[in-house]
């Protein structure tokens, strides 16, 4: 990962929930702490950018819309932007807070970027530690955040630094004061990026020092990512964007090889949610333009 990418993707997918959080109805994920998070200029740059860039999601809807800038930044972000982080994001805190409620002592967010959650839950601030894992320029840039909107970093909140390609930092997370207890994990947008060794391993290492019951929720591509073009031809848009990054999409997989790759590290698929799931969970009856997004699944799974 190049020094700024992540910040930069941190800073849009935190842009997609505050508009998200400012102007759908109904909201599906509301995390009202990512206004305080994306300055009103940066708000601005990114909606121009994308509605700039309206051409390379799909120039008929540019020119429908050529005279309501609103309607095409609306239609982007609905589109292609929000969809996945907001359906992972909303599926991923209600299984976290049943955990909770179940002994989770510890939660270890992966590619963190400027999550809000120990913002938004200040009564767990001293029942769940909190250990944040994602690139150091992206660390950096949300202290520097936290500080100007004059938002206090919890007691319980951790930032720890990791390369995932590399080995798992655990003798950082322990110097934080990470223990051997019923612990609960979130990979979100990580997967894709990392080859199958790569997932297996970085999975692998997660749960080799954590007691039974301990889970992890993550989303994955299935194994037509590559060759599906979606709504909008979105999915290819998706593979296409990143790949004109420089952070290319690495990996799909089949259900069978996600269970097979799990069961290498001890764990059991508790609940898999499908498109066809996460539509009927979080987007039915919208008369916006979200709806789930084809080939992305969402995976709760537990060790034994």
């Amino acid at each position: 990962m190049k020094q700024n990418e992540s910040s930069i993707t941190s800073l849009i997918s935190a842009f997609g929930r505050s508009y998200h959080s400012k102007y759908d109805t109904p909201i599906i994920f509301d995390d009202f702490i990512a206004n305080r998070l994306i300055s009103e200029e940066e708000f601005s740059a990114i909606s121009n950018n994308m509605i700039n860039g309206i051409q390379f999601f799909n120039s008929e809807i540019g020119q429908q819309f050529k005279d309501s800038p609103a309607e095409i930044l609306k239609w982007i972000t609905q589109i292609q932007l929000s969809p996945v982080s907001l359906a992972r994001s909303a599926y991923c805190e209600k299984v976290l807070l049943n955990e909770i409620m179940l002994g989770v002592k510890q939660y270890v967010i992966l590619g963190a970027g400027l999550d809000t959650f120990c913002l938004r839950y200040p009564e767990l601030e001293h029942s769940l530690s909190v250990f944040e894992i994602d690139h150091p320029a992206t660390q950096e840039m949300k202290r520097k955040k936290l500080e100007a909107a004059e938002l206090h970093i919890p007691s319980n909140l951790h930032f720890v630094s990791i390369d995932f390609t590399t080995k798992f930092p655990y003798e950082s997370l322990l110097d934080n004061g990470f223990k051997n207890q019923k612990t609960f994990f979130s990979l979100l947008g990580v997967s894709y990026y990392l080859t199958e060794e790569e997932n297996a391993s970085l999975i692998l290492q997660l749960f080799a020092n954590v007691p039974s019951g301990s889970s992890i929720v993550f989303d994955y591509a299935d194994e037509n990512f590559f060759i599906e073009k979606g709504k909008f031809n979105r999915v290819e848009n998706m593979v296409k964007m990143a790949y004109a990054s420089g952070e290319p999409m690495k990996s799909s997989f089949s259900y069978q090889k996600i269970e097979k790759l799990l069961e290498r590290s001890g764990l059991l698929i508790y609940e898999h949610l499908s498109p066809t799931k996460i539509q009927e969970l979080f987007f039915r009856d919208r008369t916006d333009y979200l709806s789930a997004f084809e080939t992305i699944h969402f995976i709760h799974a537990v060790k034994k």
